[in-house]
């Protein structure tokens, strides 16, 4: 598992752009998969006009915080992930301060410089947002 620390040496984002504080690369039988994390606190930057008095973490965020856990991916031949296009994103539920988020990613396919990939955001055993997209890797 990678810590911040970690993550900083793998990924280019920094504070307060980056988005995620552990993350835990597997292989399974399907493939590759990631699983991050981030405990949002409240004070973050895009929660202050997100909504006043009825604090609500933006999609564009969570979409985020899903293209930063699978650019962990990529680390392993020292390339950049450049997010190219996401697809079908859902949001389920909001996502609120004190939520303790779990990011679930994990690469569908490969072709040349490309990557498509999937994921999944929970709070506690609840999905609360999903997208996939893709990377071009520099």
């Amino acid at each position: 598992m990678f810590n911040k620390e970690e993550i900083m040496k793998i990924l280019p984002h920094r504070d307060p752009m980056l988005l995620i504080e552990t993350v835990e690369l597997a292989q399974t039988d399907e493939g590759e998969r990631g699983v991050a994390t981030y405990k949002v606190r409240g004070d973050e930057f895009f929660l202050q006009g997100h909504f006043p008095g009825d604090p609500i973490m933006p999609g564009v965020i969570l979409i985020e915080m899903m293209a930063q856990s699978c650019c962990a991916f990529f680390h392993k031949e020292n390339n950049k992930g450049y997010l190219t296009g996401i697809q079908s994103a859902k949001f389920k539920a909001p996502v609120r301060p004190g939520d303790s988020l779990r990011i679930v990613t994990e690469i569908i396919k490969t072709a040349r410089i490309f990557v498509f990939a999937k994921g999944e955001i929970y709070v506690g055993d609840k999905i609360v947002a999903m997208a996939e997209f893709s990377f071009a890797t520099l």
